[in-house]
């Protein structure tokens, strides 16, 4: 695992924010942001509950709002920055998408895609993890324990 870079730092902040929104709407706090030459191009928290939709996974809308914003089906050029790792669904649709780079805070050791699908994802996309792990770990840790 790499030193975290402040330019990662900066960006697993950007999808805390998005996972705290996501909190604040009664969602499990999972955020994504996705970067193309350091600019963010998407922001996405997840939106199951309120849109009724068990697919509405922060990484799903932000892949689909990178791919309209670039105007192109794949993000090969592209870094998803998100506070939990990929489930099975994201990761399969990251694949598709052929995502270069996913940069996750905490593991899923759960539902995560290393457990449910480990050879989904596209054979050259760079995974990192561990960025900000123990912030991305406690929101997620909080809301369930507030949930009980």
């Amino acid at each position: 695992m790499p030193l975290n870079s402040s330019k990662d730092e900066l960006f697993m902040r950007q999808a805390l924010a998005e996972a705290k929104l996501a909190e604040m709407e009664g969602e499990i706090p999972i955020g994504a942001v996705i970067t193309f030459n350091d600019t963010i191009i998407a922001k996405a928290h997840n939106c199951t509950e309120n849109l009724n939709d068990v697919t509405a996974h922060a990484e799903i809308i932000a892949i689909t709002a990178a791919e309209n914003y670039l105007g192109a089906k794949y993000l090969n050029q592209c870094t998803l920055y998100v506070t939990m790792e990929p489930c099975g669904m994201c990761a399969g649709a990251l694949g598709w998408a052929q995502i270069g780079k996913i940069i996750y805070g905490a593991s899923d050791d759960k539902k995560g895609y290393h457990i449910t699908a480990p050879h989904i994802l596209h054979p050259k996309t760079i995974i990192e993890s561990g960025i900000l792990e123990d912030e991305c770990s406690t929101i997620v840790k909080d809301f369930f324990k507030n949930k009980r």
